[in-house]
């Protein structure tokens, strides 16, 4: 696997680099899979690509100077921004036999992912449809998440992307998010900031976990940029489509 630690200049370009990446690897321009690790130098919110515009707080944003973005995966929205590892899959299903659809591509990198940062942390596990957290050993509906995580299937390929918490001002969550009309059942309709908690590793250990436990130690020398810029000229730059 290949491995592509890149944060490009706005968040819009950032979005659409999961997404270049995705559709170069339909069309044959990939040398195999591939481990993008990056973060934004700037809070926005990224609303799921079904998701109403009301998951964010859209007064507060625009009073803040916080861009409201669409991702081409679903999911509720997130808020990432300094303190938020953020980490892009692009895998081959016939390669990794994931052929079987969301349930299965939902379990396997999502184990994998555990057992990758499980020597940084213990009590890891996930809950929910697709969230990484803190176990609790008095009941379920006192895990704590760090990491929530969507995909996008093609024929033959897929993206699988997600968040790592772990230096982020929680505080800020309810300000610029919504609670989610829909909530996991483990949740238990707590708050943001009773919900999440960061992940207790710099981005540096995560990274370097992330690339050891996907052995992606081949660095990406060619990413897709022309593919990058059209997608965040003619997509990511508006949440409308």
């Amino acid at each position: 696997m290949y491995h592509l630690k890149l944060t490009l200049e706005t968040p819009a370009e950032n979005l659409a680099l999961d997404d270049a990446l995705l559709e170069a690897a339909a069309a044959g321009e990939l040398p195999g899979d591939v481990l993008r690790l990056w973060e934004s130098p700037q809070p926005f919110v990224v609303l799921g690509r079904s998701s109403p515009r009301e998951e964010a707080h859209t007064a507060a944003c625009q009073a803040d100077g916080i861009p409201i973005l669409r991702r081409c995966s679903g999911g509720a929205s997130v808020l990432a921004g300094p303190g938020c590892l953020m980490y892009a899959l692009v895998l081959d299903r016939r390669r990794h036999d994931l052929t079987s659809g969301v349930g299965q591509a939902h379990q396997y990198v999502l184990n994998q992912n555990l057992d990758s940062l499980r020597p940084l942390a213990v009590d890891i596990a996930c809950c929910g449809t697709s969230d990484l957290t803190f176990t609790s050993a008095s009941h379920v509906s006192a895990c704590r998440k760090f990491s929530g995580n969507s995909l996008r299937l093609r024929r033959d390929h897929l993206l699988y992307h997600g968040t790592i918490l772990y230096d982020f001002p929680l505080e800020r969550l309810a300000r610029w998010l919504a609670t989610p009309a829909r909530m996991p059942q483990y949740r238990a309709e707590r708050s943001h900031e009773a919900f999440v908690c960061n992940f207790p590793a710099g981005a540096e250990a995560i990274a370097g976990a992330f690339i050891k436990g996907w052995k992606a130690d081949k660095p990406l020398a060619h990413w897709p940029q022309e593919r990058t810029s059209e997608l965040a000229q003619t997509r990511y730059s508006t949440t409308e489509w």
